[in-house]
């Protein structure tokens, strides 16, 4: 069983308080939740809102239906956004100053928002007053509230304090109210979620870093990568992280690639118009052998395209990236705990193949929040740094491609890199013979990959439906399968270097589509090079909104009844 609210409101207005604070109580109260956060490119204004749900079960994705509907400023300016995101909802409530512009719509409440927050002694106090009112209809008890409300206001004046407590009173009062007119049941609660961690995407990517030993990260801020810069940053106060906002991205790079050079393990976040700018960069990269790591959070383009929307359109940019050819290996993670995952992945990759490792998120997965009983704990990264003798060759031939990396001051040892084709000491060449060594010597880093992630399947293993996706529409698409017996979903964490598994899936399946996030078709595209096979359909989506499960679910209907 769930409940789930969805807050519209105005930037500037303060919903970012509900929608903090009603999943750190729901969860401190025993239940599981998740939250996502879609809002407009402008700082005031506009229409903004939150999908909170909070259920007895694990949730970990975008529905497009949804129970009870809270608006906080005038109603016309959200209810067109409304009908965009939600297709089913069973109640609107609304300030009772407000329930006039509403007279054509239907399951309309009028509720004296305003009036407490003005009672509780300022009306910003009505983000307050809604966050007592969702923990009311979930019978929270009040203690467990209050106890959050007063942690996050530390440090406040007493005034604010004591005006938010009562406010957060008058909330309980009219959730009282509601719990009774709709026959309220009180959901299970689950006391291992009571310890849980409630994390979001982006905190994945940025955990992953910091368990991978990143001291380095230098970005040029750019929604929606920016999060994970911020949350670097924050960590930095308690952590060894230099970290650098650098004047622009090809900036950024290049300083990545400079801390590496030097010894750190340094990381760039940055979205598809940023990594535009570090194209260059990224195949300086992969001439001079260095380990990079690129996180990439996806949004729809072209050009400044939709910049707080998310989209799955730079998988093919992802793999093509850069002029001439060089080796990268690029991860997909569909969720926070893969985000942890495999960014700790990423950072051992590129640091033991020397080769950019390239992370593609987006917004949707960036801002999705639920609780995470615990992340996995992987054994301390080795050192991949050797002190360099008098004969030291950076660029030494190997039958795994990989020579040993030595850095500038450890050991006696030149360690000259240089953009240049180069011999084995890293000097300038133009022999012929050595260019075709040296080519051959980069690639022969993923002809020996040994750490390929195998693609992860979740539903029954003699299935008749296969689904494939990549990135964040995994969890929609598995919450969806689950209304079928016969259903798999096949998810890409590993695209590039792509598996060589597939093949065998697809053909276990009698009817199979491939679901994703842009126009052009592009893993579908990916597929049918890759493997030949083309015996599938495909549904995209790229009107910078994410997958619902219901959606999903209504494409599985049409592609496996039909």
């Amino acid at each position: 069983m769930e409940y789930s609210f969805a807050i519209f409101g105005e930037a500037g207005q303060g919903i970012q308080f509900v929608e903090s604070l009603v999943p750190i109580i729901a969860k401190k109260a025993g239940f599981h939740v998740f939250s996502y956060k879609e809002y407009m490119s402008r700082i005031r204004g506009g229409s903004n809102s939150t999908l909170i749900r909070i259920s007895d079960e694990n949730v970990k994705a975008f529905k497009s239906s949804v129970d009870f509907v809270f608006i906080l400023s005038d109603p016309k300016k959200h209810i067109s956004r409304l009908r965009d995101l939600y297709k089913n909802f069973k109640s609107i409530f609304v300030d009772e100053t407000f329930l006039s512009m509403l007279k054509e719509e239907k399951n309309v409440i009028g509720l004296p928002i305003l009036a407490c927050a003005t009672q509780a002694g300022n009306k910003i106090f009505q983000n307050t007053v809604v966050v007592g009112t969702i923990c009311s209809m979930l019978d929270i008890p009040k203690q467990v509230t209050e106890q959050v409300l007063r942690d996050r206001l530390v440090g406040k004046d007493e005034e604010v304090l004591s005006g938010n407590l009562k406010a957060l009173q008058l909330g309980y009062e009219l959730g009282k109210g509601l719990k009774t007119k709709f026959s309220l049941e009180k959901l299970q609660e689950d006391d291992i979620v009571k310890s849980s961690f409630l994390l979001a995407g982006f905190e994945g990517v940025a955990l992953g870093a910091l368990y991978a030993g990143c001291n380095f990260i230098s970005s040029y801020p750019m929604s929606p990568s920016t999060p994970v810069l911020t949350a670097l940053a924050e960590y930095s106060k308690k952590f060894d992280i230099i970290v650098e906002q650098a004047e622009d991205e090809i900036a950024a790079i290049n300083m990545a690639l400079g801390a590496w050079y030097a010894g750190a393990r340094a990381m760039v976040t940055t979205s598809g118009g940023g990594f535009a700018l570090m194209v260059e960069a990224l195949s300086l990269a992969g001439a001079i052998e260095s380990p990079l790591v690129v996180h990439l959070a996806q949004r729809p383009g072209p050009a400044t395209g939709m910049p707080t929307r998310t989209e799955q359109g730079d998988l093919l940019f992802a793999i093509y990236a850069g002029h001439g050819e060089f080796p990268r290996v690029i991860y997909t993670p569909g969720d926070t705990e893969e985000a942890f995952e495999l960014t700790y992945k990423a950072f051992d990759v590129a640091d033991r193949y020397q080769i950019p490792v390239l992370i593609l998120t987006d917004q949707y997965l960036i801002d999705s929040i639920y609780d995470v009983p615990d992340l996995p704990n992987f054994n301390e990264l080795n050192n991949h740094i050797v002190k360099t003798d008098q004969d030291y060759k950076r660029y030494q031939l190997t039958d795994s491609g990989i020579s040993l990396r030595g850095i500038p001051g450890y050991g006696d040892g030149l360690v000259c890199v240089d953009s240049d084709e180069h011999d084995e000491y890293g000097r300038i060449t133009e022999d012929f013979e050595m260019r075709r060594k040296m080519v051959r010597k980069r690639w022969k880093k993923l002809e020996n990959f040994s750490d390929q992630i195998p693609l992860r399947l979740y539903g029954p293993k003699d299935y008749k439906y296969l689904c494939v996706c990549f990135g964040s529409t995994k969890n929609a698409a598995i919450e969806a399968a689950k209304k079928f017996e016969n259903l798999a979903v096949l998810h890409f964490v590993q695209i590039f270097p792509f598996p060589k598994e597939f093949v065998e899936y697809a053909k276990k399946a009698e009817k199979m589509i491939v679901v994703e996030g842009n126009f052009t078709r592009q893993l579908s595209k990916l597929i049918k090079q890759e493997t030949g096979f083309d015996r599938f359909e495909t549904y995209t989506k790229y009107n910078g909104l994410p997958f619902s499960v219901e959606e999903i679910l209504d494409v599985f209907k049409n592609t496996f009844r039909g």
